[in-house]
């Protein structure tokens, strides 16, 4: 068998644990209480990540360069990078809801990427000039690992508002890890003081018998709060089992993104090296440029909210959902132009 066919074979392969581990973990979380199913879509996510590896390695002795130089390559890159995210994120959740979301995405870039594509695509080629530089592991390989962690932590973002049906649920803590406890309500408070530690009522009267005015400003505080919280409206809650997996998400989609960001400023710093030393500038204003500008933009705002505004659930998962189609725009879309510094065709 030589390198072609196993290249063949492999990408198919692929394709196929990549439909198969889809239909495992959706049939998993319609049926929780079938046996084995998140362990047999997690092998399955390993055996796809370990046979597209295996497709790049032959790709890259047949080619004798690092195998990220046309679309077909890049994408099984990207599929690459997607289930290896995946493992680690499913690892640090626990959560087979990981491998709904992103299994699909997977499986649509391999089978774009074996069955698609013509054949004159997926074939090896030497590679144009401008991209015979050591620059091109360097610079294309980071943004691609960007993208694919940028991806993930979005598509988690997108399961967290699915699993909350888009309430606000307020998440304090899920995010800095720190102790926390649940009200009737099911939401996530930072635990200040227990009840035992409140004094109540009876208790102010008792101490204070002569009725002085300051206790009866704290009894007349004390009835106006309880009438006010008589007259709010109850918000719709979650199950606990819901919020336990609500928090999980919004915590995992953080720190995913937390990852993918500073790879996609690596990424673009060494992209502005490249080019200064291909065209003599480090920044034309590329089509390919601007919109990975405005992904680093989209992504750093996100994490501004969370760190200095305390933002969490459902506007940092909106925020995020609305990343993962400015990446897709600037990995994809914006080659369908054909035009700028960066259109080799289907060259990246």
């Amino acid at each position: 068998m030589n390198l072609v066919t196993l290249q063949n074979f492999l990408d198919n392969t692929s394709f196929a644990l990549l439909f198969l581990t889809m239909l495992i973990y959706w049939v998993g979380a319609s049926f929780p209480r079938i046996p084995y199913l998140q362990a047999l879509g997690s092998a399955g996510m390993a055996s796809a990540n370990l046979c597209i590896a295996a497709l790049l390695g032959a790709r890259w002795i047949e080619a004798g360069y690092f195998p990220l130089s046309n679309l077909y390559e890049s994408l099984f890159f990207l599929a690459w990078g997607i289930t290896a995210v995946h493992l680690l994120a499913e690892f640090k959740s626990g959560s087979r809801l990981v491998g709904v979301a992103t299994a699909p995405v997977a499986m649509g870039v391999t089978a774009f990427a074996a069955l698609s594509l013509p054949a004159e695509m997926q074939t090896a080629e030497p590679l144009v000039p401008a991209l015979k530089s050591n620059w091109l592991m360097m610079h294309v390989s980071v943004m691609m690992l960007s993208y694919a962690t940028l991806m993930v932590g979005s598509l988690l973002a997108i399961a967290y508002l699915f699993v909350t049906r888009g309430q606000k649920i307020e998440l304090r803590g899920s995010s800095v890890g720190t102790g926390s406890n649940r009200s009737k309500n099911y939401q996530l408070q930072v635990k200040t003081q227990t009840s035992s530690e409140i004094p109540t009522t009876s208790a102010l009267s008792n101490f204070n018998p002569t009725n002085t005015p300051i206790a009866t400003a704290v009894l007349e505080r004390n009835a106006q709060e309880t009438e006010t919280k008589s007259t709010i409206k109850p918000t719709p809650t979650l199950s606990p089992q819901r919020l336990t997996l609500a928090e999980t998400l919004d915590n995992i989609s953080y720190r995913t993104i937390g990852l993918g960001f500073p790879l996609l400023t690596i990424g673009i710093i060494a992209g502005a090296v490249w080019a200064n030393e291909a065209w003599g500038s480090y920044w034309s204003w590329d089509p390919k440029e601007t919109w990975a500008l405005i992904s680093w933009l989209v992504f750093a705002a996100y994490l501004h909210a969370r760190i200095t505004k305390g933002w969490q659930g459902r506007r940092p998962a909106i925020l995020a959902a609305t990343g993962l189609i400015v990446v897709w725009i600037c990995y994809l879309g914006v080659n369908l132009l054909g035009k700028g510094l960066h259109s080799y065709g289907w060259f990246f």
